[in-house]
């Protein structure tokens, strides 16, 4: 059963009628594969009461698992995830819900005390932690008492069955754009990544999709910070000339624009190659930068994010939420719709792991059983200053998969 569904809006009735048609979405056609998630909660025995900061007076508690002493921008963060979630309940009227705000101190002994605290005082699903430190502590409790975690990081090596990535994954990226290029018959790709972490996995995700795809990856290079090295590994992509019709440069704006102007002056033919980003180019300094003019680059619809942004700043004395409050935002909405709409132990696998997922603020989105996420983006096209969408994003998942 599938239907066509609208974002997330800007005031409080379109937000709750989205959340309705959203767990519609995901009632249909789901699917439990059993696992030790699948039956709900180990009885632990009486719940504790609450202790500490509590958001919310509903009956079922869940974590907000966030590093608030860890100082420096993971307190900020954590500050603005805590909004976020306050928001949400504000924007879900009568929300049976009540947050525990945790504080796993940016540490794995944190994340493993925090997880614990709040299984003991009933939390029947944790939302965080911010980083795959603490979220690998908070794991192992919440594995035990058959709690799901819903985390912020993008560490893939974190995800596993009842540990669910919410956030942005590369892979994705990687997936829709490759997949976008090869529909508009761009079918001989090189790539130039940074030499870093987030560099293997784009190059990784870049040759499994090209393979995938049908499309032919005919270098990748990989750059150093230094100029030097990113001038000659941009020379040596040129180089390839009539061999390639696209290159994916999924850098920082600065970076990127400083690769994709070095390869330029070596001689790459921008009339002829497509140049490919990621979301990192979802950026005001991307859509600002001549060098990355015309490129392709994935994102989430702005829409829904662009409501919850000036909903945020209303809120919160004009503070501008980071891009990871968003999550914060659509973790706890969704917690507290599931609650609503579905059922005794709302947060068991087969609500979870729903095959047609959940339309949110940053648009659909569905968790894997592997604990990823897979996500529903738009094709974007840089102009000057600004980016239009050229594709754009599904309201639902392709049947089957």
């Amino acid at each position: 059963m599938t239907r066509d569904l609208p974002p997330f809006g800007t005031d409080r009735r379109s937000l709750l009628g989205a959340m309705g048609a959203t767990l519609f979405l995901a009632g249909c056609n789901s699917t439990s594969t059993g696992g030790s998630f699948a039956g709900g909660l180990v009885d632990t025995g009486p719940a504790q009461t609450p202790s500490g900061d509590v958001i919310g007076t509903g009956s079922v508690k869940v974590a907000l698992v966030l590093p608030k002493s860890a100082g420096g921008q993971s307190a900020t963060i954590a500050t603005q995830l805590r909004n976020a979630a306050e928001l949400a309940l504000k924007d879900f009227p009568g929300a049976d819900v009540q947050i525990l705000v945790k504080d796993d101190q940016g540490t794995t002994e944190g994340g493993q005390a925090a997880a614990s605290q709040a299984i003991a005082e009933g939390a029947q699903l944790i939302i965080g932690p911010l980083n795959a430190v603490a979220a690998r502590g908070a794991a192992g409790p919440a594995r035990q008492a058959a709690v799901p975690v819903v985390t912020f990081t993008t560490d893939a090596s974190v995800a596993t069955r009842g540990v669910y990535l919410i956030g942005f994954l590369p892979a994705t990226d990687v997936e829709r754009i490759v997949g976008y290029a090869a529909a508009q018959n761009r079918r001989s790709m090189a790539a130039i990544v940074p030499d870093d972490a987030y560099g293997l996995v784009v190059e990784a995700a870049f040759r499994e999709q090209t393979a995938k795809a049908g499309v032919r990856a005919m270098a990748v290079e990989r750059y150093k910070g230094d100029p030097v090295d990113m001038q000659t590994k941009a020379a040596a992509i040129a180089k390839l000339g009539a061999q390639i019709d696209s290159v994916f440069v999924p850098d920082a704006a600065a970076n990127a624009a400083q690769v994709v102007q070095a390869m330029t002056s070596a001689g790459l033919d921008r009339t002829r190659v497509k140049v490919l980003g990621s979301g990192r180019w979802n950026d005001p300094a991307a859509f600002a930068s001549p060098a990355l003019t015309g490129g392709w680059f994935p994102g989430a619809d702005p829409a829904g994010i662009d409501g919850f942004r000036s909903r945020y700043r209303q809120s919160f004395a004009n503070a501008d939420p980071g891009p990871l409050a968003v999550l914060g935002y659509e973790a706890v909405f969704l917690a507290a719709g599931l609650v609503r709409n579905a059922g005794a132990r709302p947060f068991r696998d087969d609500v979870l792991l729903s095959r047609n997922g959940f339309l949110g603020v940053t648009g659909l989105f569905r968790f894997k059983t592997d604990g990823t996420c897979e996500r529903g983006l738009a094709v974007f096209e840089i102009g000057t200053g600004s980016a239009r969408p050229i594709s754009p994003a599904p309201k639902q998942f392709a049947a089957g998969t």
